[in-house]
């Protein structure tokens, strides 16, 4: 009889410890052990949100913490991408503006669909109530390359630094706080999720984190990050994982291994360095096989859909 294989995180159960921490005078972290993360920018006349969570019933969440510093209205959502376990609670902050990259909203027409079915299938324990989903999160705003937000007196850069986790990555910078919500960009003892990605930008995108000198950051995964040391350690981190991991696809796929192979070959190299982070298991078989496209004949991250998703994981984990 065939057992269908099970993903790593679909046997992940246990409930994340939430934390709710000022990092600046306005920025503000909503962290959950591993889980992902929401950045939120307390202004002089309104609240920016950075990530959503997965569900409205999750975001309801972060709205109730939200309130126990501020009544302030909420008005703006920010997409730092497009997957679905960052956008699909966005409906519940009733935002006047959901603002994304126009390559983020482009990703959504593309593929939005195909990865929302995609992510619940791998991740169900991030989707609570995936009842309460509307449906996708459309941007109401998108910019190119870099926009201004005036919180009043406060000055919210949103900024596209660069390829690395999606091509239309996203930060919100707070340039007068040195205050950064990166989103997946950067991780955080928290394995990047690499499915999706630019493996050969994701180093440079992560030096134009550094060269804005960020005291304080909100990562995708992982503790908020509380001093220019720990940020520091952060893209260190993230970029040391990228770029190992790519360098051991690209040797591996040059000599001519199949995926298969090549997966089992890097799996062991970054195992001993790599494998306490959170959801290393889950991660690997996506990232190391967008790698090894990207090493071979696609330039661009293939569309993940549930049956790929499966095929993929049943031939990489045997």
């Amino acid at each position: 009889m065939h057992t269908q294989k099970t993903f790593a995180s679909q046997a992940d159960l246990e409930e994340k410890k939430v934390t709710f921490e000022q990092l600046s005078e306005h920025a503000w972290a909503y962290t959950a052990e591993g889980d992902p993360n929401t950045g939120i920018v307390i202004g002089d006349d309104a609240v920016l949100v950075a990530d959503t969570q997965a569900t409205p019933v999750m975001a309801a969440d972060v709205i109730r913490r939200i309130r126990t510093v501020t009544d302030k209205p909420i008005k703006y959502v920010v997409l730092t991408h497009y997957h679905a376990v960052r956008v699909l609670g966005a409906s519940a902050y009733h935002a006047s503006e959901v603002i994304a990259s126009q390559d983020t909203y482009d990703l959504i027409v593309e593929r939005g669909e195909a990865d929302m079915a995609s992510e619940i299938g791998r991740f169900p324990r991030l989707f609570q109530s995936v009842e309460s989903v509307p449906g996708l999160t459309w941007p109401t705003m998108t910019f190119k390359g870099e926009m201004t937000l005036w919180m009043g007196k406060l000055e919210v850069k949103l900024m596209q630094l660069g390829r690395g986790h999606t091509k239309g990555d996203t930060v919100v910078w707070l340039p007068e706080e040195k205050t950064l919500l990166s989103g997946d960009l950067v991780e955080f003892g928290a394995t990047p999720y690499a499915g999706d990605s630019y493996f050969e930008d994701w180093p440079t995108t992560l030096d134009a984190v550094a060269a804005l000198k960020p005291s304080a950051l909100v990562p995708g995964r992982g503790a908020a990050l509380k001093t220019p040391a720990e940020v520091a350690e952060g893209l260190a981190g993230t970029r040391a994982f990228v770029s190992e991991l790519y360098a051991a696809v690209k040797t591996a796929a040059q000599s001519g291994k199949d995926l298969g192979a090549t997966y089992k070959e890097t799996y062991a190299k970054l195992k001993p360095k790599y494998g306490h982070w959170v959801i290393f298991d889950h991660c690997m078989p996506f990232d190391v096989t967008r790698a090894y496209d990207l090493a071979t004949r696609y330039p661009d991250p293939r569309v993940w859909t549930a049956e790929r998703d499966q095929a993929m994981w049943e031939a990489l984990e045997g």
